[in-house]
Order: C-alpha cells, then sequence, then structure tokens
C-alpha cells in the first residue's frame, strides 16, 4: 500500500524531466505507475484479501497527543475507488500522449501536477485518520487550482482554476471544522472508528458536526448550489476534465458520503441534508445540459447531475442503496471519462466543440461515433450496458428501501425517474450534436469536421478500453457485484444482500426504466418546445452570478473596513491596540469571578528604586522632542529590565536583555540618520494618548496581579530545572527550554525572523539586488592597516584613530566572548541567542568604525545566504531524529573527555542552537546591510551627483565666462574698427 504510495510520487516527481528529455512519449511511461498499481488492487480482489474484514493496515506514530498519526488503511471500500483512481488514471495519462500535439515548457509541470493528483486521490481514499485524510482533501483541490489554469494566459482559465479553488477550499475548511467536533466531542479521529460510536443520535453536536463535513463533500462532489465550480472548470485540459471532473476529484466527496452514511444515517440531518441536496443537483443539472452549445459544457452539466445522483443512492445508508451507489459511481466514471476523452478527441481534430459547427461528423468518424453512442448509451440506462444495470439497481433499491418509507421514499423515487428521464434527453443531445448532419448544413460535413486531422489510436484507445468495460461489466455484472459485496458483507453483516444482475424479470424497476427512456426520447424529439420552456435567465438565479455578487460585496466591505480602520496612521494604529487591550480583558474580570489580589510591591529597596528610574525616563522620554534623546531614555528602561532580572537572579535573561536592547539601540541609530533630528510639536491635545497610557498600564497591571494571583497549583517552574538537566542534559534551564523542551516554538521564533530579515531588506532594497559589492575574501595589497577595508575613499580619511584601536581590540575579544557564550549557553548562561548577538555586535562595532566597505570586507557572504544556512541547521535537527524512529527535535548528546578540562557532555541541541546562532547574525547583516550599507551607498550617491552637478555647474559658469569674454573682445574690436575707419575718413576729407 505504502510502496504504491512512494512510487506514485516518485513517478510524479520524475514525470518534468521525462517529458522534458524523451517528449510526450512519457505519459506511456508514468502510465505505467498507476497501471501496475491497479493490477495490484484487482489482485488483492481475486486473491480474497478484502474478504471477512481483511484490509491492510501500516501506521505510524507521529505527535500522537494532537492525534497526527500517519494512520493508513486499505480495506475493501478503499479498494474499490482505488481501482477508479488508477486505472482511469492509467487511460488518462496514455490519452494524454495523444491529446497534446506539441511539448511546451508547462507540459511538464503538467505531467507532474496530474501524476500528484492520482498521488492524492490515492492518498485520500487509503487515509484512515481524518485529519491526514484533511491533508489529502486540500492537496488534490490545490493540484486541480494548478491543473484548471494550465492555459494560465487566458482569463477564463484563471477565473475558473480560482473558483474551484475558492469554492472547494471553504468546504474544506468546513469540513475540518467537522472533524475536530466529531474528534473532541465523540472522541473519534479515525473513519474505522466511526462504526464504534454508541448511541449515536446523542453524541454531542453531531448534527453540527455532521452538516459540516457534509458542507466539505457536496462542494467537492459540485452539489447545487456549488455546482457552479465544475462547468467553469472545463476550461482546463480535456484530460483534466476527463479524470478530475468526472472520475477522480468530484469522486472524493461520494467516497466521503460512502464512508459515512451506514453510521450517520441515523441521525434525522444526515438525509435531511443528503437527500434534498443529491435530489435537486440531479434535476438542476439534468435541465441545464440541454441548453448548452459546448459539448464539454453538456457532458459537465450532465456530470453535475449523475453527481447528484449518485449522492442521493449511496446517502440512504443501506446495504442495496450502497450496493446501488457504488455501481453508478463505477458505470459513471467509465461512461463519462470516455465521453469527455471522445469530446477531446473531436477539438483535438476539428478545433471546436461549438454543436452548432459540428455536422456530419458521423460519417466521417463512425469508430468514434460508435464510442460515444455505447458510452451514452450507457450514461441513459439502455440495457444491456452497466449504466443500465446500475441504474435499475438504483431504482429498485429506493422503491423497497425502508429507511425512506412513506413521502421521502416517494419523493425520492420521483426525483431520480425524472432526474433520469432528463438523462436520457441529454445524452440524446449530446449525440446529436455532436455526430449528427444538421439541417442548415444540407446533411453536409460542416466545413470543421471536413477539414478535421485524423483521430489515431493514442486519442480512441483509452475511451475504447472504458467503453469496453461498460459493455463488459453489462453483460456480465457480477464480476464487479463480488468485490463490492466484500464491502457490504463487512459493512452489513446482519443483512442478506443481492448481486447486480442484467435481467430480474419483468418488476417496477424494469417499467420505470422503459419509462424514463421513452419519455427521455419524446423530450429530445420534442427538443424545440423544451427550449421555448426554457428561460433566458435562470429561474432561481445564476449560482455563478450570485457567488461574483458574494465575492464583490466581501471585497467592497472589506475595503470599506480597511479604509477606516487602517488610515495609514501609527498613533490611531496603535491607539485602537491598546483601546482593545485595556478594555478586553478588564471587561472580563469584571464580568467572571473575581480573585483576591495579593502583590508584594517588591523584595528589596533595589528594585523599587529601579522601577523608579524606569517610570521616570519613560515618562521623560514622553517630553523630548529630540529624538535621539528620547530613544536613550526609552533604552535606559531596558537595561533597568535587565537588572530587574538580575536582582530576581535570572542572569541569562538579564543578559539577553542588555544585548538586545543594545542592538535595538543601534538600529534606532541607524534609522534616525533619515529622520529629522527635532519632533515636531503637535498642536491637538495630548490629554486623550495620557489617559489611554494610563488605562492601558492600569489595565495591563490589574490582569498580571489578577492571573497571578488566580495560581492554585504549583508552578511548574519549580520542576524545570531537573527536566532540564534530565531530559536536556543542561544546567541552563532558559536554553535547555528554548533549544529542547520547547524547540518547537523557537524554530517558529526564528522562521519569523527570517521572514522579518527578509521584509526589512526588502522594504529597503525595494527592487534592487540584495548582493554586497564583495562576493569573496580578497588579499590586502596596501599597507596593514587597523581595519580590514581600503584607505581610499572619503569615510576612511575621516576615521577616527581612537574608535579604529577601541575596535581592533575589541573585535577579536567580542567574538570569543560570543563563542564562549555559545558553548557555554547550555550550563551557564548565554546560549546561541546570546552568542549570536554578541557577534552582531561585534560585527555592528566594525561598521561604525569603518562604514559599509568594513562590513562587506569583515564578512563578505550574501546576508540571506547566512539566514538559509541557520534554517538548515535547525531544520536538520528537528529532522534527522525522525530517521532514527524517535519524535522531531528529540535531543541525544554524547561524553568526552579532554586533559586538563575533563568529562563533559555535547548534546545534540547545539546544531539547533548553532542555527539560532547563525540566524540572529544573518539578522544583523541583512539590517545592516539595508538601513546601513545601503543608505549610505544612497547618501554617497548623493553626494557624488552633488559634487557632479556642481562641477557641471562651475563649467557652465566657466564657459558663459569665456563666451562672454569673447563677446566682449568682440564688440571692442568692432568698436575699434569703427573707430578707425571713422578716423581713415577724417583724413582723407583733410587731404
Amino acid at each position: 500500500m505504502l510502496t504504491l504510495l512512494l512510487a506514485l510520487m516518485a513517478a510524479s516527481t520524475i514525470a518534468p524531466v521525462l517529458l522534458r528529455t524523451i517528449g510526450r512519449s512519457a505519459f506511456a511511461i508514468l502510465a505505467l505507475v498507476p497501471l501496475a498499481g491497479f493490477i495490484w488492487v484487482v489482485k488483492l480482489f481475486v486473491d480474497g484479501v478484502f474478504s471477512d474484514g481483511g484490509e491492510v493496515l501500516s501506521t505510524f506514530v507521529w505527535m500522537p497527543s494532537t492525534n497526527l498519526n500517519l494512520e493508513f488503511r486499505l480495506d475493501a471500500l478503499a479498494g474499490l475507488f482505488s481501482l477508479i483512481i488508477l486505472g482511469v488514471g492509467a487511460l488518462v495519462l496514455l490519452y494524454c500522449w495523444g491529446y497534446f500535439d506539441s511539448n511546451p515548457r508547462r507540459l511538464a509541470k503538467f505531467g507532474y501536477e496530474l501524476s500528484a493528483f492520482a498521488t492524492a486521490m490515492y492518498g485520500l481514499v487509503i487515509s484512515d485518520n481524518f485529519l491526514l485524510m484533511y491533508v489529502f482533501w486540500e492537496l488534490t483541490s490545490i493540484l486541480s487550482y494548478m491543473l484548471v489554469s494550465y492555459y494560465g494566459e487566458r482569463a477564463t482559465s484563471r477565473r475558473a482554476a480560482m473558483q474551484a479553488l475558492m469554492v472547494t477550499t471553504m468546504g474544506g475548511l468546513a469540513m475540518l471544522v467537522g472533524i475536530n467536533l466529531l474528534g473532541f466531542k465523540a472522541g473519534i479521529w479515525r473513519m474505522s472508528e466511526v462504526p464504534q460510536i454508541a448511541d449515536i443520535e446523542n453524541t454531542p453536536a453531531i448534527s453540527a458536526a455532521i452538516v459540516l463535513m457534509m458542507l466539505g463533500a457536496l462542494t467537492k462532489s459540485a452539489q447545487a448550489p456549488w455546482h457552479f465550480w465544475l462547468p467553469g472548470a472545463m476550461a482546463a485540459p480535456t484530460p483534466v476534465s476527463a479524470y478530475l471532473h468526472s472520475a477522480a476529484m468530484v469522486k472524493a466527496g461520494i467516497y466521503l458520503v460512502a464512508r459515512l452514511a451506514p453510521d450517520l444515517s441515523a441521525v434525522n440531518t444526515w438525509h435531511l441534508v443528503v437527500l434534498s441536496t443529491g435530489g435537486f443537483t440531479m434535476l438542476l443539472g439534468g435541465w441545464m445540459a440541454l441548453k448548452q452549445r459546448d459539448l464539454k459544457l453538456v457532458l459537465a452539466y450532465g456530470t453535475v447531475s449523475q453527481l447528484g445522483f449518485i449522492i442521493t443512492v449511496i446517502g440512504v445508508g443501506s446495504r442495496e442503496a450502497a450496493m446501488a451507489g457504488l455501481a453508478i459511481t463505477f458505470a459513471h466514471s467509465m461512461f463519462k471519462a470516455a465521453l469527455f476523452m471522445i469530446v477531446g478527441a473531436i477539438d483535438h481534430t476539428t478545433g471546436t466543440r461549438d454543436i452548432h459547427e459540428l455536422s456530419g461528423l458521423g460519417k466521417k468518424q463512425p469508430w468514434l461515433t460508435s464510442l460515444a453512442v455505447i458510452s451514452a448509451a450507457s450514461m441513459a440506462g439502455i440495457p444491456p450496458l452497466f449504466g443500465f444495470v446500475a441504474k435499475e439497481a438504483a431504482l429498485d433499491a429506493i422503491l423497497h428501501e425502508e429507511l425512506l418509507t412513506g413521502m421521502p421514499g416517494r419523493i425520492t423515487l420521483v426525483v431520480l425517474v425524472v432526474g433520469s428521464i432528463l438523462t436520457m434527453a441529454y445524452s440524446l443531445y449530446f449525440l446529436f450534436g455532436a455526430f449528427a448532419s444538421k439541417r442548415e448544413h444540407n446533411r453536409e460535413p460542416s466545413e470543421a469536421v471536413l477539414g478535421m486531422h485524423r483521430v489515431g489510436p493514442k486519442l480512441w484507445l483509452s475511451p475504447a478500453v472504458l467503453t469496453a468495460g461498460t459493455v463488459a461489466f453489462g453483460i456480465v455484472p457480477a464480476v464487479l457485484s463480488r468485490p463490492i459485496n466484500e464491502y457490504l458483507n463487512v459493512r452489513f453483516p446482519d443483512v442478506d444482500g443481492s448481486q447486480l444482475a442484467l435481467w430480474h424479470g419483468f418488476n417496477i424497476p424494469l417499467a420505470l426504466s422503459g419509462v424514463i427512456i421513452t419519455a427521455g426520447a419524446i423530450m429530445f424529439w420534442q427538443r424545440d418546445l423544451v427550449e421555448k420552456a426554457q428561460f433566458d435567465r435562470p429561474a432561481l438565479g445564476s449560482a455563478n452570478e450570485l457567488w461574483d455578487n458574494i465575492l464583490h460585496t466581501l471585497h467592497r466591505w472589506s475595503l470599506k473596513l480597511t479604509a477606516s480602520t487602517q488610515r495609514g496612521s501609527l498613533a490611531i494604529n496603535l491607539a485602537v491596540i491598546f483601546f482593545v487591550l485595556m478594555v478586553v480583558p478588564l471587561a472580563a474580570l469584571i464580568l467572571g469571578s473575581s480573585n483576591n489580589i495579593r502583590m508584594i510591591v517588591w523584595d528589596n529597596v533595589w528594585q523599587g528604586l529601579i522601577v523608579i528610574i524606569m517610570a521616570g525616563m519613560a515618562f521623560f522620554a514622553t517630553l523630548q522632542r529630540n529624538r535621539l534623546s528620547g530613544v536613550v531614555m526609552v533604552g535606559l528602561t531596558g537595561y533597568c529590565l535587565a537588572m530587574i532580572f538580575v536582582l530576581h537572579g535570572a542572569p541569562d535573561l538579564a543578559l539577553t536583555q542588555a544585548l538586545v536592547e543594545t542592538i535595538v539601540m543601534v538600529v534606532f541609530m541607524l534609522v534616525l540618520r533619515k529622520m529629522p533630528t527635532e519632533v515636531e510639536p503637535r498642536n491637538d491635545d495630548n490629554r486623550v494618548r495620557a489617559w489611554l497610557s494610563i488605562g492601558t498600564g492600569v489595565s495591563v497591571v490589574t490582569v498580571a496581579m489578577t492571573a497571578m494571583s488566580a495560581r492554585v497549583a504549583e508552578p511548574i517552574s519549580k520542576t524545570m530545572p531537573e527536566l532540564a538537566y534530565e531530559i536536556g542534559h543542561g544546567r541552563n534551564t532558559v536554553n535547555v527550554l528554548l533549544v529542547d523542551l520547547r524547540a518547537a516554538d523557537t524554530f517558529g521564533e526564528i522562521t519569523v525572523l527570517v521572514i522579518a530579515a527578509t521584509g526589512v531588506a526588502s522594504l529597503i532594497f525595494g527592487t534592487g539586488r540584495f548582493d554586497p559589492s564583495s562576493r569573496r575574501p580578497t588579499l590586502q595589497t596596501t599597507k596593514a592597516r587597523w581595519l580590514a577595508s581600503g584607505v581610499n575613499d572619503e569615510t576612511a580619511q575621516n576615521r577616527s584613530l581612537m574608535v579604529e584601536v577601541v575596535t581592533r581590540l575589541l573585535f577579536p575579544s567580542m567574538m570569543l566572548l560570543s563563542a564562549y557564550f555559545f558553548f557555554s549557553g547550555h550550563n551557564a548562561p548565554g546560549g546561541g541567542f546570546a552568542g549570536g548577538l554578541v557577534a552582531a555586535l561585534a560585527l555592528t562595532l566594525r561598521y561604525l568604525a569603518g562604514g559599509r566597505k568594513e562590513i562587506e570586507a569583515t564578512l563578505p557572504v550574501h546576508p540571506g545566504k547566512v539566514l538559509g544556512v541557520g534554517i538548515l541547521l535547525s531544520a536538520s535537527a528537528a529532522i534527522v531524529p525522525m530517521f532514527f524512529g524517535y519524535a522531531p527535535l528529540t535531543t541525544d548528546y554524547a561524553t568526552f573527555t579532554l586533559p586538563l578540562i575533563g568529562e563533559f557532555d555535547v548534546p545534540s541541541a547545539l546544531i539547533f542552537d548553532a542555527g539560532v546562532y547563525v540566524i540572529v547574525v544573518g539578522l544583523i547583516m541583512h539590517v545592516l546591510a539595508s538601513m546601513g550599507a545601503h543608505l549610505d551607498r544612497e547618501e554617497d550617491t548623493r553626494k557624488q551627483r552633488a559634487r557632479d552637478r556642481a562641477v557641471e555647474l562651475q563649467e557652465k559658469n566657466r564657459r558663459r565666462r569665456r563666451w562672454q569674454e569673447r563677446e566682449r573682445k568682440l564688440r571692442f574690436s568692432e568698436r575699434a574698427a569703427v573707430a578707425n575707419s571713422g578716423s581713415s575718413i577724417s583724413k582723407g576729407t583733410e587731404d
């Protein structure tokens, strides 16, 4: 069972490689894996593995406290649905070989997604744990979204994919709530435990659980009013329609109904939800199918109708109804997948699926027409095909159903008969639209048919196999009746069962079949009259439009809500947060039970003195107009808090607090460089802010005192040191908590740090690159200096010699202290976080001393790579223990002995701590690279541009002066010439 699951995973993994290397023929190779799985499941039925309740089980214990064990179970029902998933999946993959003419890059992705979908569906039906089943359930929704959006350049494909994802995911989330209700109220977390529920009708919250779980099943199986996503999903390539939307994905809801119906049908809510929804969907889908012009849409709405039929029958919950429902499920998978593939062949060879553009195809393609006629006849319930056998079994089961005595049974029977009449009508409508010679074309083939390509065996082989199965199972239904009874004999051991048969004699179901066929034929014959009876707009409204209106309304409301709450004002946002923090806890205390508040002001006078200093600094910080002074005062409150930790005997917390406060001060200084020095005075009244601050402080203190006073049990902190030593092999309780006992929390927190660091860098860099200017260390060719970066720049020339000397002396010491904190943190104050902070401060010191080039020369590594290495180190500490059969983040240790040092322990949590260390360093590198070096680079660029503009201005002035000088000289020459000429004239006159 698990081998097959892993083989399917492997096939989907190598699918892109195969498709890119050997082309479309890789689909045939991929089809071999589900084909082998199909043969294996058939062999299990032939060998009688599932008879007498046999099953294949596999369980892996993982987080049992949260009911997340990996529990797989392949019984007869899961085996039946596996036959559909694997058999049709293999044929669809083979069909893809002929359907796609070329091998674009996205086809490799398509091959992976289609194979992965088969894997997810198989994993869904073999999952015994409800929560594990839900994981596969949502995977099918995601993969369906990716497959439907294959033609992503088309707006219709994008819209259909998003619509299918949102509808099925909404139902899936509702189902998850129902699963948790069933688990927490009834203690049922496995499907195999559902039959063990005693007095199910009186189980707490069982009705709510049924409604919520069925919401997931009904949305997945496209039941009204959530049916509209399935016709929209026809925008996907035809192999997707043939597999996901006729044989696989939509059968997930049917599988869940079939699994739960025998037990939950005892609750009145079950039949009210399932039968009403299924019956209405059958009628709605059949009526809508008669209005369509696109062949795929005719089949799509027919699929909606048939799914309603199956849900109605299989949801009854009795043995005979289950037999008929499973038979219809198999029949539908065969004839509907075959019909979709035939439509795909028509579209592939003619270039159209429009009924009005097709004429004469029956004469042009007799073989394809024969396959379509047989499959459509099975869909309509024509003997001797398997569709007739299944439909007659359903009519007989509902006619004699004891669970539906009286009016419910009669109404259900009428609905099935009317729905089957519609099925007969749209089956004939489909055949006429696809293959008949229309009058408007003078009974001659249309241009699309005349110009069609040849339909090769790659296109007709898969539907031919399914059609042959429809005929074979119709003539010899006992072949399929036996494996179905292997499930029913175990599920209904006290009920005598019947067999599927082609002939039961002359009885009421046979008469009803005759009525259905005749009435459906008449309805098709009078299709013009039926068309007049249909409204241009649906009588009940368009579910598609309703969905769009709901989304539009929610979008409009969200915009209004966002506009009213997110005004871009930090002051308003903080005011709302603090107001809620002030009101909600106090309201809960006032409305709830009160406790005696016990408070000790201080243990010694030093604590009171430090608190007074903290309060004073916080108060005076609000009065400061200078930003730097305000930051310094706020920072002093943090250092005072570190002193409080020291006085309480928590040196580890004090060390971390002091280091964090120092880093925060540096970050503030980097930010303040781009802000005005003084805070602009506000003209509005600050009393509202003051009272809000006072109210928030009083609320927090009151809630904290109440919470501490409400403790009645001995705090677990008293046993933490002992647990830290016994489990984590360390004497520093805080560090052991972070890297061992509560390492999962720490892993989440460091992940947030990585995201925050990347976000900060993205905000600063924008669309630019994060890469530093230098990629690797280089040897210095100039004279050695106190710092590593070059000397031929303005920053180096303006350095302080004293700062350089101090940095050169402190940097090695700080790095050594960082290593000490890291290695000693498991038993003494320190740890990866504290050591990383010290290393980060050392790097910050070099940046402050030498500028951006100094930090790049000191550690010329991309900060993102540093963060990635840190995450990988911490993740390895979580994953590696699982390979040895332990829970994630399980810690082990080794004992070593060194001369002069003696015996010491090295825990494996050191690897996790190393990841924390590296992430802290990478975080500060990102901060220094973005808010430090990048802003420095922008400032240097700005200065250079100013210098360039100044030089340009000087050059322009110089050119202007030269031009003015030339003009002046020219005017002087002209005046001199004029004067000379005047002198010559005067002299001539005198002469």
